[in-house]
């Protein structure tokens, strides 16, 4: 049996008054998800505990089949895992995004789309200016950066499970005065946050991108902190292996401590200018090798975090056509058994441009799945089926193991 599941990231909405009451998902043009679910079945589920945070973090892990109760702790070390970071016991990771703050307003959780390259440079500044040797910043993609912090016997870590910090993408176009770090520890990354306002406010990196007209990275801002956790393989829980294909350490970290190989296509950007084609092109490529082949897309999550609503559906007519349409014809020409799922792992609204805890839609099709009577898919029908796990990580056994 072949596995493939497709991952449009946040792509789960509410009804939108510009859509005459549909869903961009219901709005978009996606044939070949439509034909899943008219082949298999239609159904619910919820990523998000309500007492966890509302992000990819805790909805992927369920999503992937891990009770996120049990097992999250935090998103900064996920992503370390994926950039090759070993934390110690006592280590503690923390995301480090550059943005651009205007006025006291979070004006762009992603500096503008800053490049890697930019980044580095800027972070090198931080941590030439950084004085305490615990500390150690590290580039990671555009925005997406992180903070380690390694104690010393004489210094240990001054955080705890009770230290909040809110995610600067919750923040779009809202006031930050109410939403800096805070419980154990937090006055050391509130320091630091304010420190590199001082030390990027006359950059170079910041003097060009405002001549370009482009935003400026402002400063850092710190959140999604925790320490390293301890995950079972997913060929222990299942018994078969994997890979994924991603442009964002997430998800990259994420199937590198579940044990499954990462696959890099080619042009993959994490935004909505990613090459698709070659999301799509690399998963039938590697279904020659692996059991199951975890194919995770961006551009819905990024475009409801800017609140495009005309970007959100482009993007899902782009994966349906050039990822899922591709692949489901693969598979139905190979002649052998497999089974397909499309799931995002949140919701996000373009209302909110966030994240949001709730259910989201997913459909199954395949060996051994029969269909039970839906024409499309989307939220709607997801909300009247008869399939619903509010734990979400049932999900994936179901996936793997369910008979008609």
């Amino acid at each position: 049996m072949k596995y493939v599941i497709i991952i449009p990231d946040g792509c789960a909405d509410e009804p939108q008054q510009l859509l005459e009451g549909q869903t961009p998902l219901q709005s978009a043009n996606t044939p070949a998800m439509d034909e899943i679910a008219k082949r298999g079945v239609v159904g619910r589920a919820n990523h998000t505990p309500s007492h966890l945070p509302a992000g990819s973090s805790v909805a992927n892990m369920s999503l992937l089949g891990y009770n996120p109760i049990e097992n999250f702790t935090g998103r900064a070390p996920l992503e370390a895992a994926a950039q090759g970071v070993k934390l110690g016991d006592n280590d503690w990771c923390v995301r480090c995004n550059l943005v651009t703050v205007q006025d006291q307003t979070m004006t762009s959780f992603t500096a503008g789309h800053i490049t890697s390259e930019e980044a580095k440079e800027l972070l090198a500044t931080a941590q030439k200016n950084t004085t305490d040797t615990r500390l150690e910043f590290i580039p990671g993609v555009s925005y997406r950066n992180l903070l380690m912090f390694r104690p010393t016997n004489d210094s240990p870590a001054p955080f705890s499970d009770e230290t909040r910090a809110t995610p600067p993408h919750d923040l779009t176009d809202k006031t930050v005065t109410e939403d800096f770090p805070r419980g154990p520890g937090s006055d050391l990354l509130c320091e630091l946050m304010n420190q590199s306002a001082t030390w990027f406010a006359e950059h170079t990196i910041n003097l060009q991108r405002s001549k370009e007209e482009k935003l400026p990275a402002t400063n850092i801002w710190l959140w999604g902190l925790g320490r390293r956790p301890n995950l079972k393989s997913f060929q222990e829980l299942h018994g078969i292996s994997g890979a994924m294909i991603t442009a964002v350490d997430l998800l990259r970290g994420l199937a590198t401590l579940v044990g499954w190989d990462r696959i890099e296509a080619p042009g993959a950007t994490g935004y909505t200018d990613t090459n698709y084609s070659s999301k799509g092109e690399c998963a039938i490529e590697a279904l020659a090798k692996y059991d199951l082949v975890c194919v995770h897309i961006e551009a819905p999550d990024e475009s409801s975090h800017e609140g495009d609503m005309e970007k959100k559906i482009k993007s899902l007519e782009e994966i349906d056509e050039k990822i899922v349409a591709p692949i489901l014809k693969h598979l139905d020409d190979s002649g052998e058994e497999y089974r397909i799922l499309v799931s995002p792992d949140h919701p996000t609204y373009l209302s909110t441009k966030t994240h949001t805890h709730g259910d989201v839609p997913f459909t199954i099709c395949g060996t051994g799945v029969a269909a039970d009577g839906h024409e499309e898919y989307h939220e709607a029908n997801a909300a009247a089926s008869d399939i619903a796990m509010p734990h979400g990580w049932e999900l994936m056994p179901y996936f793997l193991k369910h008979q008609n």
